[in-house]
């Protein structure tokens, strides 16, 4: 049985139902993220990208630990709107082994991402902290986005644990850090931009105004909040720390982040 609580996003999404979203928000361009470990998705995502300007990337999947792995990544680049795979992620967070980063076939995986020119978005919560720091250390000269800021337990309060690990992860120059999807960690009818802001505010300590990227997590975020209300409060939170912080992170930091045009 579905818990109901997951109805508002039991249901198909596409570019119709974002475009009003970005028009009202001052939005011009959105990155499509994987959401199911399917090649399938990975190809649909990257045909509604060659069909919709406003796409302008996708964060799609491939199985790591597949030793044809490179052959795949190849082949997805040839598709039509090929040229838009910006990203590859996995749901590490949902693997049983905390270091299922450091196994040695998705070692060389993530070889085969990097050969590609490829970003690769960490997916991750606390416990699998650090396997991403020891990752990021083991690659240093590719590029790594790490979602929604490793999702802090911000229901349960300030994790310190949480907080010195994302300093450590910090410390690896060649990670971006997107700031998304700390609502939907919060309790989702209760909390605004006062409750978020020590979260952003450590993130951006860590990472600095040139490494933060906002995301709304958009479809998902309707669990807590509006597309609306999800920007607003990380505007809000974004804009206390100085407006070059929060100017950078609405595109500039993207742009470098997935090597954008």
């Amino acid at each position: 049985m579905e818990a109901p609580e997951l109805a508002p996003i039991r249901r198909a999404f596409g570019p119709a139902a974002l475009a009003p979203l970005l028009r009202a928000n001052g939005i011009d361009a959105s990155i499509l993220v994987q959401c199911r470990s399917s090649i399938e998705e990975t190809e649909e995502f990257l045909r509604v990208a060659a069909a919709t300007p406003f796409v302008v990337g996708v964060v799609g999947w491939a199985d790591l630990t597949d030793s044809a792995v490179d052959e795949t990544l190849a082949r997805l680049r040839g598709l039509p709107g090929g040229d838009g795979l910006v990203g590859i992620r996995h749901q590490v967070h949902d693997e049983s082994d905390p270091d299922w980063l450091l196994r040695e076939d998705v070692q060389r995986g993530l070889t085969a991402v990097f050969a590609q020119g490829l970003t690769y978005d960490l997916l991750v919560r606390t416990r699998e902290l650090p396997a991403a720091i020891a990752t990021a250390q083991a690659f240093p000269q590719a590029r790594f986005v790490l979602d929604h800021a490793a999702k802090p337990p911000i229901s349960e309060g300030f994790s310190r644990e949480w907080a010195d690990l994302l300093a450590a992860l910090a410390a690896c120059g060649n990670v971006w850090c997107k700031i998304s999807g700390l609502a939907t960690e919060a309790n989702w009818d209760d909390w605004d931009a006062e409750r978020l802001l020590p979260f952003v505010a450590h993130a951006a300590e860590c990472f600095g105004e040139d490494r933060l990227i906002f995301g709304s997590d958009w479809p998902v975020c309707l669990l807590a909040g509006s597309y609306g209300a999800i920007k607003g409060a990380l505007d809000e939170c974004l804009t206390k720390l100085g407006p070059q912080v929060r100017d950078k992170a609405f595109g500039t930091n993207a742009r470098r982040a997935y090597r954008l045009p």
